[in-house]
């Protein structure tokens, strides 16, 4: 059987979501026609974007400062402590309880807390967001570097391998693709994060989060739904980026893509 063209696959790809949203935007524009003071209709949300499309510039690379150091901090701890559960016993003991307390535990109460102990600058917004993508990454690095063959490390430590050995040659190669597969959820969680972490601890970083709580306040729909769809369309890209490298990466290393 000939092989599916490039184009026809893509398009199998593309046009199906393309046709979900024309229709949710046709039924976005039913409701808000009649409910103008609940909702705006789609052309004054595109108004908003177009008009004023610095300040949702600003803002969102104000959301995404925040939303990258909050996975570089909660994801640095999170891959560290993984590796330390997994060579420790000891430190599994003790980290696990803790782990599993903090993914149970609503983050975004501890917002307030962090604004009096650090004030109302970028600190509480970082530790919020990396608070809250720290387990995907903690968990999926774990199972990675877990999948290794026991077996395989027995022969590997017969050979005089030492743990060093057995984790930069063995057990980090193998975690790839289950911490990319982590990354993969954690990076627009992280930007969820950031929005949730400016809604909770204000300050003067002016984010998309920090543009919808402030048009909120002013009854200023149309912004609020455009500051939306920025974080809709961020997420959007994220996602597609870390997908793709996911793909190469599995290609490189020789496991099939689902």
């Amino acid at each position: 059987m000939p092989a599916e063209p490039v184009a026809a696959a893509a398009a199998r790809r593309v046009v199906p979501p393309l046709v979900l949203v024309a229709v949710l935007a046709a039924a976005w524009q039913l409701v808000a026609a009649s409910n103008p003071y609940l909702l705006p209709r789609p052309s004054a949300t595109l108004a908003q974007l177009a008009d004023h499309p610095g300040t949702y510039l600003d803002t969102a690379r104000a959301t995404v400062v925040e939303a990258a150091l909050g996975l570089l901090v909660g994801g640095a701890v999170a891959v560290a402590l993984a590796v330390a559960t997994v060579q420790s016993r000891l430190v599994e003991g003790a980290v696990m309880p803790l782990a599993v307390a903090l993914n149970v535990t609503p983050v975004v109460a501890v917002g307030p807390a962090l604004v009096v102990a650090l004030g109302f600058g970028i600190g509480p917004k970082v530790i919020l967001t990396g608070l809250i993508v720290f387990f995907t990454v903690f968990a999926t690095t774990r199972a990675g570097l877990r999948s290794v063959d026991p077996e395989l490390l027995d022969v590997l430590r017969v050979l005089h391998a030492t743990r060093t050995d057995l984790l930069v040659r063995v057990q980090l190669p193998a975690a790839v693709p289950a911490m990319l597969t982590g990354l993969r959820v954690a990076l627009p969680l992280s930007v969820v994060g950031a929005v949730v972490a400016e809604f909770v601890a204000p300050g003067s970083s002016g984010g998309l989060g920090t543009l919808i709580t402030t048009a909120r306040a002013y009854s200023n729909l149309s912004v609020v739904y455009a500051a939306i769809v920025c974080l809709a369309v961020l997420g959007i890209a994220v996602t597609a980026a870390v997908s793709a490298v996911e793909r190469t990466v599995r290609r490189r290393r020789g496991v099939a893509d689902r």
